[in-house]
């Protein structure tokens, strides 16, 4: 059992609750939501990654079916290996990374 906060410690950002062992499709969207926020302090650059997992998600919301892992874990990937240790746009990615289990 285990709960992922992120953020700051001086402000709740949202959090991923992996108790049941699957996210809330819900609460990976706001997740995304806030790393393209981030991104666009950050990494300029890069916010088309963070744009194209927000697309993914609110596809699957969609149809119901589950989101595109593949470009979901390109994206992510690729947020990766740009961003610095230490920024919101690691964080973000990284609790998105473990809680779709890629």
């Amino acid at each position: 059992m285990s709960t992922y906060n992120f953020g700051n410690v001086n402000g709740p950002y949202g959090h991923i609750d992996t108790r049941d062992g699957t996210p809330t499709l819900e609460a990976l969207m706001a997740v995304a939501a806030r790393l393209t926020e981030a991104l666009r302090a950050e990494y300029p650059g890069l916010v088309g990654q963070g744009e194209s997992i927000e697309a993914e998600l609110a596809l699957s919301a969609e149809d119901g079916l589950p989101p595109n892992r593949g470009r979901i874990r390109t994206a992510l990937e690729n947020v990766a290996i740009a961003a610095g240790a230490g920024t919101g746009s690691l964080t973000f990615t990284r609790q998105l990374l473990h809680a779709l289990g890629l």
